[in-house]
């Protein structure tokens, strides 16, 4: 009920990020806002490293004895469980590193978090409601999120993107602005990492509407204008290429190759993605461009390409749709 194997990579990238890129030198205030059992609040406290405390919330009756029990061999190392309802902050303003991990929607916490985390502390944001955000429902997206949803298969960056644009609009309301440091579909769940700032605080947000008949990157789905979107980039390239497998990691094989795909991803900050069928489709090729030679030809015309994470087959460039388009035909089998 509480514990799924299937996050095991998730988790293994929260402690990468931990061990990487919170501050050093003192003592890093944390809080798993929904921690259930404890898993991810206690690997991040064990293996990343250097918080004191590490403070786990959990308001459920059969979870928080299970927590309890966990977090006791920790104690030492700075665990500290409290039940309460995450939707209330449990300190406000003192938390370097704050995880908010729900099961659906992180709207209903997303007040408390942001008044949670310092100043230039981070916020981590995981959604599970990706039927919502990547267009199933999308009504709900438009109710909750305020919103209206790609849908197909760009939905889940779509919803992604969605998610960013919500959460920057609530930093807003708190007089501070995020700065995306690492935002990624995984599985069946969305996550981000954001650092929380007043450094530039008058600078605007990178967020806005995309409609088919303006758009020059991917083709969108036939209908109305989609957003609001955050069209800014998704990774912060410096940021990212400071995590490395922890020697803990469950899963070192996936999150190496993760960790290295999104390395390459960061340097081609470009809105959604294109994969081979859906340009073949469109353009009435008789078979899709082999991946590979058509990432070289678009980089022998002088643009960025490189494979992004979101699906297997999926790229990011910096060339317009119209140079793509046309570099792909050049490289398709006849």
């Amino acid at each position: 009920m509480f514990y799924n194997p299937a996050m095991e990579l998730d988790r293994d990238v929260a402690v990468a990020v931990a061990r990487a890129s919170l501050p050093t030198g003192r003592a890093r205030r944390g809080w798993d806002m929904l921690s259930a059992t404890g898993i991810r609040g206690l690997r991040v406290l064990h293996e990343g490293g250097g918080f004191h405390p590490m403070v786990l919330s959990e308001r459920d009756g059969q979870a928080i004895d299970v927590l309890r029990e966990n977090a006791a061999r920790y104690r030492e190392e700075g665990a500290a469980v409290v039940r309460l309802d995450a939707q209330r902050p449990v300190s406000r303003g003192g938390f370097d590193y704050v995880d908010l991990d729900p099961f659906g929607s992180p709207v209903p916490f997303i007040e408390s978090a942001l008044a949670a985390v310092a100043d230039d502390g981070l916020l981590a944001v995981t959604a599970t409601d990706l039927p919502v955000l990547a267009g199933a429902n999308r009504a709900a997206c438009e109710r909750r999120y305020g919103a209206r949803p790609l849908r197909g298969r760009l939905g889940p960056e779509g919803g992604l993107r969605i998610l960013l644009a919500y959460l920057a609009g609530a930093t807003r309301r708190t007089g501070r602005r995020l700065v995306p440091r690492l935002a990624y579909v995984l599985g069946h769940h969305l996550r981000c990492y954001v650092t929380v700032t007043r450094h530039d605080a008058a600078t605007p947000d990178p967020v806005g509407w995309i409609g088919d008949s303006t758009w020059e990157g991917p083709r969108l789905p036939p209908g109305p204008a989609v957003g609001p979107l955050w069209v800014g980039p998704l990774f912060d390239p410096d940021w990212v290429a400071r995590l490395a497998p922890p020697s803990t990691a469950a899963r070192p094989r996936e999150l190496t190759h993760l960790l290295e795909r999104w390395k390459a991803e960061a340097t081609v900050p470009s809105v959604l993605f294109y994969e081979p069928n859906e340009i073949a489709g469109n353009l009435g090729l008789r078979s899709p461009p082999a991946l590979a030679p058509l990432l070289q030809a678009l980089e022998a015309a002088g643009y960025a390409a490189v494979r992004s994470h979101v699906r297997p087959s999926a790229f990011r460039t910096s060339a317009p749709r119209p140079v793509v388009e046309s570099v792909a035909r050049s490289v398709a089998v006849p």
